[in-house]
């Protein structure tokens, strides 16, 4: 049975840093690209930044010099550090699998909340 499980949802003020992490468990994590999404009220969930099995990286623009993803294959586990972070940065942030060679094996976690205000 597949899970992903992302923890470190918080409120946070703006300017702070936050670290969200998922924990995959029932994959041969190592050959799955693993990425950050998002989705605020009322808008269509967003690529945050993605990290594939080679290591290489993808961002959004907005993530772009705030945001870092990163992948420990030993311990199964993505983490996406948030700095900088604004009130527009508030959302469901999402965990997503997907199969290196197939690309319609994919995965999702279930979220964690994050709301930057003041």
């Amino acid at each position: 049975q597949v899970q992903l499980l992302e923890s470190g949802g918080a409120v946070v003020q703006p300017g702070g840093s936050l670290s969200l992490t998922c924990l995959a468990s029932g994959i041969t994590f190592s050959v799955y690209d693993m990425a950050w999404y998002r989705q605020a009220p009322g808008k269509q969930r967003e690529l945050v930044a993605e990290i594939y099995h080679d290591h290489d990286s993808f961002y959004g623009d907005f993530a772009k010099g705030r945001f870092s993803i990163s992948r420990d294959n030993a311990k199964t586990m993505v983490t996406l550090q948030m700095n900088n972070v604004k009130p527009e940065d508030t959302a469901l942030y999402y965990c997503k699998a997907t199969y290196a060679y197939n690309i319609q094996s994919i995965y999702w976690g279930q979220g964690t909340q994050v709301t930057v205000s003041s």
